[in-house]
């Protein structure tokens, strides 16, 4: 009988774990995650972005550059199109996001959390977050650039939707810098929030389902998300209608700064604390060294990562 029970528990713990070692199942209850279970899903995923390549970041941080010039299509297309009405014209916005969160590719404000919480636990160093910060950020900003550019320089937008895309970023620079950094925080804890609670979920209607409905609080709630400003801002410039420098000081600078305050203070740090010290008790006999302190302020930029959660067969 009790062979038959550590059978089953085999059994049970080889699905219930993927090959990174994370939890694919929840230990009390088998399809619910506690804060510990989804702190080392997250940490799993933060060791794969933290070990990927210059080439592998940037090449998806550009494709959520292009994904994020979708929400500003359809934003200013559904704005010109429902004459302006709050409700209908945010009906598509999320889809952008959709492609970015399910699609797997590399958004900024998404990236302030698994990386973040690898360096809270000194599994990583700062420079390596600075790193990864500095490469998907680039990357996105670049995508929405040449979307922007796409966009300002085609037929794709009708005249009507052309004004309405127009009428984003001139809106944004006419309000006060702080009233939007304040905003940028807020939607900086809906986007890092998204990402917490997407790793307590397991299948995609689900996951379609949060990043849809959180994603539509930003426009209803008239909050800004960088690379959705930094997208609309460019593409004002393009058009001759705005200068670069004032664009950059008066609307992204205090959207970015806001969105990563928001992502990184206010979910990051508080749901880290709200895990025990047990959220990697079978990574803390050895086989996993957390950095010196002055590795984790030195740390190399070049580093490549290392895997932090023992794989399939080292747990207890």
């Amino acid at each position: 009988m009790g062979d038959d029970t550590d059978r089953e528990r085999a059994v049970r713990d080889a699905v219930d774990r993927a090959q990174s070692g994370a939890p694919a199942g929840g230990r009390t209850i088998r399809d619910r995650f506690s804060a510990d279970e989804i702190f080392q899903r997250i940490i799993v995923a933060a060791d794969h972005e933290i070990a990927s390549s210059t080439r592998e970041l940037l090449a998806s941080a550009l494709a959520a550059g292009f994904a994020i010039t979708v929400t500003f299509l359809l934003y200013a297309s559904l704005t010109a199109s429902t004459g302006g009405d709050p409700i209908l014209s945010a009906l598509l916005y999320p889809l952008g996001f959709v492609f970015i969160i399910l699609g797997d590719y590399q958004l900024y404000t998404e990236n302030t959390l698994p990386p973040v919480a690898l360096t809270l636990e000194r599994l990583a160093s700062l420079p390596s977050l600075f790193r990864i910060w500095g490469l998907v950020l680039a990357g996105n900003l670049v995508g929405g650039a040449l979307g922007a550019l796409a966009l300002s320089s085609t037929g794709v937008l009708s005249p009507e939707a052309a004004m309405a895309a127009e009428g984003f970023a001139r809106k944004a620079i006419a309000t006060p810098w702080w009233t939007l950094f304040a905003k940028a925080v807020f939607a900086g804890l809906i986007v890092a929030g998204v990402v917490w609670v997407d790793f307590s979920l397991r299948d995609s209607i689900s996951r379609l389902v949060l990043v849809y409905i959180a994603f539509l609080a930003i426009p209803y709630g008239n909050l800004y998300h960088i690379v959705v400003s930094a997208t609309e801002m460019l593409y004002l410039v393009f058009n001759g209608e705005l200068a670069l420098v004032v664009g950059v000081t008066e609307f992204a600078l205090p959207v970015l700064l806001g969105n990563s305050i928001g992502g990184v203070v206010l979910v990051t740090v508080v749901n880290y604390f709200q895990t025990t010290e047990r959220r990697l008790e079978t990574a803390r006999d050895g086989r996993i060294r957390q950095l010196t302190i002055r590795e984790w302020v030195l740390g190399r930029f070049s580093e490549s990562g290392q895997s932090y959660i023992p794989v399939n067969g080292d747990h207890d």
